[in-house]
């Protein structure tokens, strides 16, 4: 029963929309020039290229080629609803429907993720330490504190990131060996309801 009624309980949060927001032009002048990334997972592992002992030199070459190609070229991720976990709620200010979006900017996917830069060391259960970013935006008519909270709890968000990537990152694994990842220099990330698409917050870096 519960199970039915979720839908219907999202569908109804969402009521009060207003008018369409549109999209701020500067992001989406951003992506028009981006390559799309058409499976993150797929794309980190080219890049990073680990080889398995005795893989041998063509393995190397094969990565070495990939990130030639990719490096310095700009590109643009679609993160799911369902894989946004580093999204969160931040402030919301109920007068005057000002709202930010907190974003881990550290995008995991098979085994390895893309960061903002390069993270520099881990936490106590061995993840990579990043700090935040913080997405601002403007609610949509009728909204209130409880409504943006719950759509993070229903996991209603997700989110475009365009991203240079700029390199190959490691650090020591707990238990032994090493995590890798690919550093990024992340130029917009661009959080929408995820039911309609709507735009809800923004963040752009510096020059954009």
């Amino acid at each position: 029963m519960m199970r039915l009624a979720l839908p219907t309980a999202l569908a109804l949060l969402l009521l009060p929309l207003g008018a369409r927001a549109e999209e701020d032009p500067r992001f989406t002048q951003l992506r028009s020039g981006a390559e799309a990334v058409g499976g993150l997972g797929s794309f980190l592992e080219k890049y990073v290229g680990e080889c398995e002992p005795g893989a041998g030199k063509a393995c190397e070459d094969k990565a070495k080629a990939f990130r030639k190609e990719h490096d310095g070229k700009r590109h643009y991720l679609l993160v799911g609803e369902d894989s946004a976990g580093m999204l969160q709620p931040g402030r919301f200010d109920e007068g005057s429907g000002e709202l930010e979006v907190n974003v881990t900017p550290f995008f995991p996917a098979s085994n390895y993720a893309l960061c903002q830069g390069s993270p520099k060391r881990t936490d106590a259960k061995g993840n990579p330490v990043l700090g935040l970013v913080r997405a601002e935006g403007q609610a949509p008519d009728g909204w209130m504190a409880g409504t943006f909270q719950r759509l993070f709890q229903m996991r209603g968000v997700r989110a475009q990131v365009v991203f240079v990537p700029t390199g190959v990152w490691s650090l020591p694994k707990k238990g032994g060996g090493r995590i890798y990842g690919v550093s990024a220099r992340i130029e917009g990330i661009q959080v929408q309801v995820a039911r309609t698409g709507e735009p809800l917050a923004l963040w752009l870096a510096r020059g954009h």
